[in-house]
Order: structure tokens, then C-alpha cells, then sequence
């Protein structure tokens, strides 16, 4: 898998037109086509037949992954454990950094190309934006994003809209609706801009001093996509067929006076379903810290945690393809 640094920055974040992922970096959304999404989403369904049918398989049998998490991590950390135990790979896991060289003051991209020493792919999370393209750029083997900062959450934005396609069957023709935190959350923005490759109707709900940053919205104009912002969720539940809602993120505030103010601005209640669509999807990347009370999961429209499984599958996908086995 050793190639030229130079190709694979030509690789990594160019939409690929033969659709092969082999040695690929996915760092961003903004590196995928529509043809890629429907190669990624092909792949992650036939990843579901087989764990749903055998368990495991051994394609990935003899490679490693190195999970490498600067910040605390439950659902993707696991997640990718997870999807590489089901391709017969092995892991290893990274979390408790502060135990390691990291501590003492080691780098970033030499901490990487440590670990490629091992490993055949590395997954990182970190709390900088941008750290991912960092990585990518000292490594030789493929590097996975699992969230840097208020950024990207790119494999969290193919589950998303793996999970509406599976709910409702299709992507054009939808109106989704983001309720919370869009200021802070990488989630909204990986998959504002992946669901921008589609005809998508977008409503933006949220307090004022947690709007959708400017950019992700101009984005949204210039692929001609038409969105609204209201701060009540009321105002678009009977029309939306995806309500994404988010949780307020605590750990991004710098004053916790803001925090308290808007932490529990949103609640999704039985009360507030019975005025959505009969067919209609309730999603949430988790945790949830009381924004979607416990009343809803068992509404059929609840797909949080069919969210969560779809995850593994699209990680499996990715694993297997980036590792060319896909």
C-alpha cells in the first residue's frame, strides 16, 4: 500500500470517477460524488446481509486498525472496533492518550507515522479542526476521520444519509429538519453538506446564538438548495420527513451561563409526534441528554438506534474499501 505522498493527496481528496476507495483518505465529505455515495451505500447494505446472516467474515483477515482517539468517544469509537472484529481484522485501540507519548509532548504526524508502522489504516479522532488533513498528509496508509472539533464527523454524515435512505427509501423530494445545536455540531454540518448533493429542502431549527455557521449555508445557496431558519421546532414537524435533531454541547461552550440558557430549549415528546408525518424519521447521532424523551422510542418513526447499526455497516464499507477488499 505504499505509494507516493503526492499521489495520495491527488487520491484522498479528489471524488474518485472509478469509484475505488483503495488507499483513499476520508476526511471530508466534500471529497464525495453522488456515484460515490451510491458505491459506499451499496457496499454498507451488503455488509448488513452478511452480519445479518453470518455474523462475521474473514475479509479483512491480517489487517489492523489503530483507533486513535484524542477525545472520548462511546458509539464510533465502538463502532470501528466493532466493524474491523466483523471483517476478521485486528485493533488497536487508542484512547486513553493522556497515558501516552502524547503526553510527553510528541507530535501529531510523528505519532502517525508510529503507528502506520503497525497498522494498515488509522482511524482519528481530535479536538482540532483540521487535524485529520494533517494526518493525512504525513501518512502513507489510509487515514479515517472520526470527528476533528467543531468540523467534520465525515463517516457520522454517510451513516445519516444511509439511515434516510433506508427509512424512507429515497433522497431527493425530502425536506429534513435540523433541531439544536447547529452551531457546534460537526454532525448537522457533515451531513448539510453531503444531503446538498440531493433535491433537499432544508429547515434549520435552533436559538439564535446556536445558528448554522454562515458558511455551511452558503454552501447550501450556491448548490441552489433552499432552507429556513425558525427557533421553533413547531413550525416544522407536520411537514418535515427527517427531523435530526441534535443535543446542546456542553463541552463547546467557553461560558456555561449560555450553556444553561439554551440546554433544554428542545424536547421531542410523544405529544409533539402526533403532529408529524405517519412516515417520517426521528434521527439523533447520541448521546442525548433528555431532547428526545424516552416516550418516542418506541414509535415506529424512531431510528436512532437503526441509526447506530447502520453506522458499523457504513464503517465496514469504508474499511474494506479503503483497504481494497470492498
Amino acid at each position: 500500500m505504499e505509494h507516493h505522498e503526492n499521489d495520495r493527496k491527488i487520491v484522498g481528496l479528489a471524488p474518485s470517477r472509478n469509484l475505488s476507495f483503495y488507499g483513499r483518505d476520508i476526511i471530508s465529505v466534500r471529497q464525495f460524488a453522488r456515484d460515490d455515495l451510491a458505491y459506499i451505500f451499496g457496499v454498507a447494505s451488503e455488509m448488513r446481509s452478511i452480519v445479518r446472516r453470518l455474523g462475521a467474515t474473514d475479509l479483512l483477515k491480517g489487517h489492523i486498525l489503530a483507533n486513535l482517539f484524542y477525545e472520548p468517544s462511546t458509539r464510533t469509537s465502538s463502532s470501528f472496533i466493532a466493524a474491523m472484529a466483523r471483517l476478521g481484522g485486528s485493533i488497536i485501540p487508542i484512547h486513553g492518550v493522556q497515558y501516552s507519548s502524547v503526553s510527553k509532548g510528541e507530535s501529531l504526524p510523528d505519532t502517525i507515522r508510529t503507528l502506520e508502522c503497525y497498522a494498515d489504516v488509522i482511524v482519528l479522532r481530535h479536538p482540532e479542526v483540521g487535524a485529520s488533513e494533517v494526518a493525512a498528509r504525513y501518512a502513507s496508509k489510509p487515514i479515517i476521520s472520526a470527528g476533528d472539533g467543531v468540523g467534520e464527523h465525515p463517516t457520522q454524515g454517510l451513516l445519516d444519509v444511509f439511515t434516510i435512505l433506508s427509512e424512507l427509501g429515497r433522497l431527493d423530494g425530502l425536506h429534513v429538519a435540523m433541531v439544536g445545536d447547529l452551531k457546534n455540531g460537526r454532525t448537522v454540518h457533515s451531513l448539510t453538506r453531503l444531503l446538498r448533493l440531493y433535491d433537499v429542502h432544508f429547515s434549520y431549527v435552533s436559538p439564535d446564538i446556536l445558528r448554522l455557521p454562515d458558511e455551511v449555508k452558503d454552501e447550501m445557496t450556491e448548490a441552489g438548495r433552499t432552507f429556513e431558519e425558525t427557533e421553533r421546532v413547531e413550525d416544522v414537524i407536520a411537514d418535515a420527513d427527517v427531523l435530526y435533531v441534535t443535543r446542546v454541547q456542553k463541552e463547546r461552550f467557553a461560558d456555561l451561563r449560555e450553556y444553561e440558557a439554551v440546554k433544554d430549549y428542545y424536547e421531542i415528546t410523544p405529544e409533539l409526534m402526533a403532529r408529524a408525518k405517519e412516515q417520517m424519521a426521528v434521527m439523533h447521532p447520541l448521546p442525548r441528554v433528555g431532547e428526545i424523551h424516552y416516550d418516542v422510542d418506541d414509535d415506529p418513526r424512531a431510528a436512532y438506534f437503526r441509526q447506530m447499526e447502520n453506522g458499523m455497516y457504513i464503517r465496514m464499507a469504508l474499511l474494506a474499501a479503503v483497504l481494497g477488499k470492498a
